[in-house]
């Protein structure tokens, strides 16, 4: 064995041009791509090698795989390295092992395969070598350019996605799994089966996905005591727990604690800690949204300051603001700005407008956290250097289930609605002013306390 793998016998050569025609071959490279049906001077028809130069080609760097490619009753076992060469691509081919096929696991329908309207394949890597089908233009779908990306690259996996990271670290099928197409709102439904290698190892996967056909959704009648009005009796509390322990167990794997983590499982892993949060802030809304629509919804207000909530709300998000590369300019420490309100909800509106901000601006950007007193009032302005919203939209913004882009990640369309709910509730308010590319100002104004208000 060669140092850098590749088995040391004899190797034969091949030359493809810009589209991938053989160009020339040696003897056993030409006799194999003419027992698929191709020539010199046509594409390379040997599908596993033609591939491999399309990923090398379109990533250009050498490419090297391990391939098996049907010659008759057996298969043959081929190194496979690919390399740019200017505009051509050079393919060297080693091994040429015979070997007779082990039939891959199926454990879904073939028909499901075959009548899927998008075909995938992955490597060991879970890494795409093919996607076809009549979908793709429908769709949308840059097929070459998905090559060599992770699966996840291709499908958004449902927020249920735990299945898939189980499928995926015990090289299981995948069966009936409900995923979008990433870039889209294309809701398929996803199966795949396992292949194996000759000795039984796992070699990849191959898979379908089709379309989901919208069904009729029965409707409720609405409760006298608005939406939701059960929800917080125990179905909450239920749903936390394993949403917790779904997110610390996929952030575990992410972080690979005991060692390398393949790349497409620690994908998959931080995209199902990120669907799991999503879904725990979906509960906290949902609980907060049947809180304050109900008929005398009060807020026990009290003494606070809010320059310091503020400090406190940029302290909590400074991480993720980090992260983002956007700095946060937050109220100086010696500024102290009393106001009436429930602390623990102003701290959460805070938090929302700042997260927002974050969200929405560009990299190397500023966040400006600002605090005052003006006309009796205590405010806290968030201003970022975001593209703004348009004046139509502003008043749409506050409004429940409502985002000007709902392609955009993140978000349910509760916060700013629950925010300006908790804010009027305290005798305040919650406002914006803003112009689309010259960011956004989010301006939260609350009773001042006054020294007349602490005589009361």
């Amino acid at each position: 064995m060669k140092a850098d793998g590749i088995p040391d016998i004899p190797v034969s050569h091949a030359r493809l041009d810009g589209a991938l025609c053989l160009v020339s071959a040696d003897p056993a490279i030409d006799a194999l791509n003419a027992a698929a049906g191709g020539a010199i001077g046509s594409p390379l028809a040997v599908p596993p090698l033609a591939t491999i130069a399309r990923l090398a080609t379109r990533l250009g760097i050498l490419v090297s795989r391990r391939v098996l490619v049907a010659d008759g009753e057996a298969d043959l076992d081929l190194w496979v390295r690919a390399q740019p060469d200017g505009s051509d691509v050079r393919i060297a081919v080693s091994g040429w092992r015979e070997v007779h096929p082990v039939a891959p696991v199926i454990a879904i329908d073939d028909r499901a395969l075959l009548d899927a309207d998008l075909r995938w394949e992955t490597d060991a890597s879970l890494r795409l070598t093919f996607v076809g089908g009549e979908a793709t233009g429908r769709w949308g779908i840059d097929a070459s350019g998905l090559l060599g990306q992770p699966l996840t690259a291709l499908f958004v996996f449902a927020d249920d996605a735990l299945p898939i990271l189980d499928a995926l670290a015990r090289h299981r099928p995948l069966e009936e799994q409900r995923a979008t197409v990433r870039g889209t709102t294309q809701a398929v439904v996803v199966e795949a089966a396992v292949r194996r290698d000759t000795h039984g190892g796992f070699a990849g996967m191959t898979g379908g996905a089709r379309a989901v056909v919208d069904e009729p959704v029965a409707v409720a009648e609405p409760s006298a005591t608005g939406p939701g009005a059960d929800f917080t009796n125990g179905l909450d509390k239920a749903l936390r727990a394993p949403l917790a322990r779904i997110i610390a167990n996929a952030d575990t794997i992410n972080a690979a604690p005991d060692g390398p983590v393949g790349e497409g499982y620690a994908g998959y892993a931080a995209d199902i800690a990120h669907a799991g949060r999503h879904l725990l802030g979906l509960v906290d809304d949902m609980v907060d949204l049947q809180a304050i629509e109900r008929d005398g919804f009060a807020l026990d207000v009290e003494p606070i300051d809010l320059a310091d909530v503020a400090r406190r709300a940029a302290g909590l998000l400074a991480v993720r603001a980090s992260n983002a590369e956007v700095a946060l300019a937050k109220p100086l420490a010696s500024l102290t700005i009393p106001a009436r309100g429930d602390f623990r909800r102003v701290l959460q509106i805070l938090v929302n407008l700042i997260g927002n901000a974050i969200r929405y601006s560009p990299a190397g950007s500023v966040v400006a956290i600002t605090a005052g007193v003006a006309d009796g009032h205590a405010f806290a302005t968030i201003g970022d250097q975001g593209k703004g919203v348009a004046f139509d939209d502003q008043a749409r913004i506050f409004e429940k289930f409502e985002r000007i882009d709902p392609t955009e990640p993140g978000g349910n369309g509760l916060g700013l609605y629950i925010a300006r709910r908790l804010a009027r509730a305290m005798a305040g308010d919650l406002t914006v002013e803003s112009a689309p590319a010259e960011g956004a100002r989010f301006t939260l104004a609350l009773p001042a306390d006054t020294p007349r208000d602490k005589d009361q």
